[in-house]
């Protein structure tokens, strides 16, 4: 037997349950997405021609080469359509069940109140209770490893670029009070 026929398996403890109900088909997902992104090229077109999509005596107006990408974008999101409404097969495949999107909203649900968090806490501050939370909730690392290693990382975060490179980022009222 050579070594290409060796199959390794690896058994995932983690991993969702195979008989998990659907949540959605292919073909929603498919859709869902042109059409928010047809959306998007139609907003940002109009926006653009707003702007000017023609040329002047200097050159191209500023809402010329924008413009023109949305028309692009737009143009994919209606191939986008027609391709999930021809296709039979897909149509009916699961795109996701329940167990997986439980998974990836593990992930999600956090990184967006990160963003959230970086609004009113900074940078640095949402990045520690990110990183802390996912290790001890998502890792199920020990609380003093998790809070260990979010402080290290925080810290060698700050010292490059807030002191070695001066980087502007989003501060929060933990920096102000020590000065930054």
């Amino acid at each position: 037997m050579s070594n290409s026929e060796i199959e390794i398996v690896v058994d995932d403890p983690t991993a969702p349950e195979a008989d998990s109900p659907a949540v959605t088909s292919t073909r929603v997902a498919d859709v869902t997405v042109s059409l928010l992104l047809l959306v998007l090229a139609a907003t940002l077109g109009f926006d653009n021609w707003r702007t000017g999509i023609a040329w002047d005596s200097t050159g191209p107006e500023a809402g010329y080469f924008p413009f023109y990408l949305s028309v692009i974008l737009g143009g994919a999101s209606l191939y986008g359509l027609l391709t999930a409404f021809l296709a039979r097969k897909e149509a009916s495949e699961t795109f996701v069940t329940r167990a997986q999107l439980r998974r990836v909203m593990a992930v999600f649900v956090p990184t967006l109140l990160f963003c959230l968090a970086t609004q009113f806490l900074g940078l640095y501050v949402a990045s520690f209770f990110l990183i802390a939370a996912f290790m001890r909730l998502v890792g199920r690392i020990a609380l003093w490893k998790s809070l260990l290693t979010a402080v290290v990382f925080t810290a060698i975060m700050f010292v490059t670029f807030d002191i070695a490179f001066d980087v502007i980022m989003p501060k929060g009222p933990l920096e102000a009070a020590f000065g930054h």
